[in-house]
């Protein structure tokens, strides 16, 4: 009886505020993916590709940051370290570090192109944007990662998820390729990916909730299988629309468009 009043506890509030961000948001599977950009990302035209004249519900930096995060999660798993729990040896962390300085100076050095006469240090594009947000998303899956199998598994692998760098090589050559499916801006792969990369956003953000929830209730390191995780992983996913919902109420309220900012 109270393991079920529990269930209802979660499952309830999960239903409610899933259903109502489905009925506020815009229709169809592209409209959903582009409320959930909305909630994250800029979405200016010119900074984001296209399928015909549509922007993708991401700009290029954020769409190679949320691929790099589903494909790191992916090649952990591929590689049979799906419950590693240590961080990569330091030499591949400083790496790693790099990856992230990387994407600051592209990033600021794309912002300081918003204002005529600011001094830059290159001229910004889509590719470039794509792929330095690429190795962010890689450096927050390599942390991301190993510290959620820390809090939510009673047991886990003694092993780091990068173990070597041929190991991370090896998961840049797969970035490698996936930059160049991108860059193909053929519609046919672009709406996939697309799709993918708005699902990048609410799995990073259920990771990070369930672990949070965990920490708070004090139920780290209980589960022992993904099925006694379902619960916090559902509270994790309710949390994620939460901050999904606020942020795109908040958006909406200030701009009365769902459109994306215009430069």
């Amino acid at each position: 009886m109270v393991r079920n009043l529990g269930r209802m506890a979660v499952l309830l509030p999960a239903g409610l505020v899933l259903a109502s961000w489905l009925l506020w948001t815009p229709t169809g599977l592209l409209g959903k993916a582009d409320a959930v950009g909305y909630a994250v990302c800029h979405q200016i035209d010119l900074r984001s590709f296209h399928i015909g004249v549509r922007a993708l519900p991401l700009c290029s930096r954020c769409m190679g940051m949320y691929l790099g995060v589903m494909l790191s999660f992916a090649y952990f798993i591929a590689r049979r370290r799906g419950r590693a729990a240590h961080f990569p040896p330091w030499p591949i962390l400083v790496c790693l570090l790099l990856f992230g300085a990387v994407f600051a100076v592209d990033g600021l050095n794309s912002y300081l192109h918003l204002f005529p006469g600011a001094p830059g240090l290159y001229e910004p594009s889509n590719a470039l944007r794509l792929i330095s947000g690429a190795l962010m998303g890689v450096l927050l899956g390599a942390v991301v990662y190993p510290g959620f199998n820390q809090t939510v598994w009673t047991t886990w692998q003694e092993a780091p998820n990068l173990t070597s760098f041929a190991d991370l090589a090896g998961l840049l050559g797969l970035g490698a390729a996936l930059i160049g499916l991108v860059l193909t801006e053929n519609p046919l792969i672009l709406y996939p990916l697309a799709l993918v990369s708005t699902l990048g956003v609410v799995l990073l953000l259920t990771v990070v909730y369930t672990m949070l929830l965990l920490l708070v209730l004090r139920r780290e390191n209980r589960a022992e299988s993904w099925g006694q995780l379902a619960l916090p992983l559902v509270g994790g996913l309710t949390l994620a629309f939460v901050q999904i919902g606020l942020l795109d109420l908040g958006r909406y309220l200030i701009t009365g468009t769902w459109s994306g900012f215009s430069l």
